[in-house]
């Protein structure tokens, strides 16, 4: 382990400059990004190749262009650059095809679009006549075979051809279909604004072949034409490694979408691609060093209407050095916390793109960690770190909570719980506490200065630590163990017992820590560590085999012997969410000298595992590995090295946030991660949650459980800042030797 931080003034006065009016930008984020999903079916693809959400069939002697059962992307004629889907088909007699497009699927994406018309712009290379155009259904399903489920539905089919009559070569049509003309053809009402998908199919069989190019559908309201937006001012560009990032300053009015251009060696403008309103930077990956771009961008209205563009700007990627790449990495994932967060509350989303109310209590934790790392780093000043970190602790305190405990997800705005997970889940949750009272108590150390606002703000943060009744979430005094839920409607009705090895071991050991309503240390050991039939049979449940059933392990695999944890160790989370501000290197137990060791090892296995590739998924190997949990091709999974929890999806926090732990492998993963795979990874906040190969799947959000971590242990590795402040609170040393009198040391 390393503690030497690499310190470059200039490459630092950089990031301050391109910091500056981050600050003032997050409610427009806020309100715009909102806005733009609840209108917005598609713009454009993460994949270059073949459209994710999408579907192409054909049956009879009919034909359609398809990728692997998928509409490919087309990247040569579209109208929201860089790409737009294509549908490339021959009708014939006693034949069909189908070729839907759907909505992008984002986790805690809010239902419902709000407009009355659906509009698409449609481009042919050759002319179609409006009578060989195909029909249209619209389902508020993804899949034909579902739809019949309640409360999925779908319309009659619509003749595009009405709507958008003759088809010119080589111009753009832009069609407009009124939601009142659509009739349900399902057994229950069509609900347009819970529109899903967009089926194309067969029309008439005149056995030609039509190429149509689809971009830009959306939901919204006719809207009188206006002037076109002003010029976006103060265009400006850095350099980094294998990217160009431009900023520009926030207008008073945000346009529908900005439009970026560039220019290579002297050569045209070349649009290449949008930023959506409420976000003022752009990345463009150049995919090399030494690469030399000029760029403009103009805004855009929603009828297509672009300002003037911007006077140019000019920079160079240029090869980093490998502290630099870290710093650039902490600073992309910082953003998240910054300006992504909630402009109310202070607090973390749970993901972007997402459901802008809700604020997630565990990430925000991480997020107060990575505001410290931000403030050491210089991406903000103190004063700036203060003024949010005081923010939060003044949402937190007038907050819903459950014997001093928070609930999983809260409302921004409020602070009310929001029961994401269901009736049960409205009262508090000790876990995702646990996860906020590590990021506030390394806080607390870390903004331990002289001046009135820091001794504020520890008096605050000092005040919700001590108001967590821990001994509640006991639920009886003679309790082995702890439970992760308490409300009070449905009291302990959820009774998760919290048993190891996994990521909650933090919530014992605040839960000893506490000087107000602790738990007995012994608890570490009956309920933690416990070895009864019923913490046995819940390890053997989520693992499915007995190694590690007992909590310790003592197997070795690929070479490795494992002293604690259950089959090859699990996700690589259960070694981070835990130990983002506590030292691993600070505990032993009766069944390993050292969790640092053990958690070095549980990612050696984890990267030996995605090396071996016995499932033979694309992309895995000693430069991709770090299984963990993070958004999927079908949703959040935790992934993990065995043969029911692999499914191919590649998450990068698993490999960065393991820096302390693996500096040399995380280093050439952060290599592979944004040199080789950086073109559909690399984004406004740093990498994407994850990519799936075997899929062809990339992403389309970033998750605030998985950009702190790679922020905080990344520093952890370079100059040991949160765990040395966390561990500096003078309850955590109290706690550790009540567990070594526990343990018997």
């Amino acid at each position: 382990m390393t503690f030497e931080p690499f310190r470059s003034l200039t490459f630092q006065t950089r990031i301050l400059i391109a910091l500056v009016s981050l600050f003032s930008q997050m409610t427009c984020l806020a309100q715009a990004t909102s806005s733009y999903y609840r209108h917005v079916f598609f713009d454009n693809s993460l994949t270059a190749d073949s459209y994710f959400y999408s579907r192409a069939q054909t049956a009879g002697n009919s034909t359609l262009e398809g990728i692997n059962g998928r509409l490919p992307v087309e990247t040569k004629e579209f109208l929201t650059p860089p790409n737009a889907v294509r549908i490339h088909w021959q009708s014939a007699p006693e034949g069909g095809w189908i070729a839907q497009i759907a909505a992008v699927d984002f986790r805690n994406r809010r239902p419902g679009l709000d407009g009355h018309n659906l509009y698409l712009s449609i481009y042919s290379p050759q002319p179609i006549a409006a009578a060989d155009l195909p029909k249209v259904v619209f389902s508020n399903a993804l899949e034909g075979l579902q739809v019949a489920e309640f409360p999925g539905s779908f319309s009659e089919p619509l003749e595009l051809g009405k709507y958008a009559g003759n088809i010119p070569a080589g111009h753009w049509i832009h069609v407009r279909i009124p939601f009142t003309d659509l009739r349900t053809a399902s057994i229950y009402p069509f609900k347009p604004e819970y529109l899903q998908s967009i089926t194309f199919h067969q029309g008439r069989a005149d056995n030609v072949r039509h190429t149509l190019i689809v971009d830009e559908i959306r939901v919204d309201d006719d809207e009188k034409a206006s002037a076109a937006p002003p010029t976006p001012n103060n265009l400006r560009a850095t350099g980094y490694d294998r990217h160009v990032e431009l900023e520009w300053d926030a207008p008073q009015d945000s346009p529908a979408r900005y439009v970026i251009y560039r220019s290579l060696d002297g050569g045209d403008f070349v649009p290449i691609g949008i930023q959506i309103p409420g976000i003022y930077r752009y990345e463009d990956f150049l995919g090399k060093a030494g690469v030399r771009a000029e760029y403009k961008i103009a805004a855009a209205d929603r009828q297509f209407h672009n300002s003037a563009l911007s006077a140019p700007v000019t920079a160079s990627a240029h090869e980093l050095t490998d502290d630099e790449l870290l710093t650039m990495l902490q600073r992309a994932c910082f953003h998240y916390y910054w300006e992504g967060a909630d402009p109310q509350s202070g607090m973390a989303r749970e993901n972007f793109p997402g459901d802008d109310r809700v604020v997630a209590t565990g990430a925000s934790g991480f997020g107060i960690m990575a505001l410290m790392v931000g403030v050491d780093r210089g991406f903000i000043t103190r004063e700036q770190g203060i003024e949010r970190l005081t923010k939060i602790a003044d949402f937190l305190a007038h907050a819903q909570r459950y014997h001093g405990a928070f609930s999983h997800y809260m409302d921004g705005s409020t602070g009310h719980t929001m029961p994401v997970f269901g009736m049960l889940d409205n009262g508090g949750d000790l876990v995702e506490t646990s996860f906020l009272m590590q990021g506030l108590l390394a806080a607390r150390q870390f903004f331990h200065g002289p001046t009135a606002g820091e001794q504020s703000l520890y008096g605050k943060i000092t005040a919700l630590w001590e108001s967590v009744e821990w001994d509640w979430y006991r639920e009886t005094p003679t309790s082995d163990f702890l439970y992760w839920h308490w409300s009070p409607q449905w009291g302990f009705q959820i009774h998760h017992p919290l048993i190891g090895f996994n990521e909650v071991m933090i919530t014992y050991l605040l839960g000893i820590a506490s000087p107000s309503h602790s738990v007995p240390a012994t608890l570490y050991y009956s309920g933690w560590a416990a070895q009864s039939e019923r913490a046995l049979s819940y390890r053997h449940g989520w693992s499915g085999i007995t190694d590690g059933n007992h909590y310790g392990n003592g197997h070795t695999y690929y070479g490795i012997k494992l002293d604690v944890g259950v089959g090859l160790g699990g996700p690589l989370f259960f070694t981070h969410y835990s130990f983002m501000g506590f030292d691993p290197h600070s505990l032993h137990d009766r069944f390993t000298r050292s969790y640092f060791d053990n958690n070095r090892n549980i990612a050696l296995i984890n990267r030996a595992y995605s090396t071996a590739n016995p499932k033979h998924e694309l992309g895995y190997g000693p430069d991709a590995w770090g299984l963990t949990a993070s958004d999927g091709p079908n949703g959040y999974t935790a992934q993990a090295p065995d043969d029911a929890d692999d499914h191919g999806t590649i998450t990068p926090t698993g490999a960065l946030a393991s820096f302390p732990y693996t500096p040399e492998a995380s280093m050439a993963a952060l290599k592979h991660y944004y040199r080789d795979e950086g073109s559909r990874m690399w984004g406004i906040y740093g990498l994407r949650d994850a990519y799936n190969p075997s899929a062809n799947w990339v992403a389309p959000i970033y998750m605030g459980l998985n950009q702190a971590p790679i922020v905080v242990m990344i520093e952890n590795y370079r100059t040991g800042l949160v765990w040395k402040n966390f561990m500096s609170n003078p309850e955590i040393g109290k706690m550790l030797q009540n567990l070594d009198a526990a343990t018997g040391n």
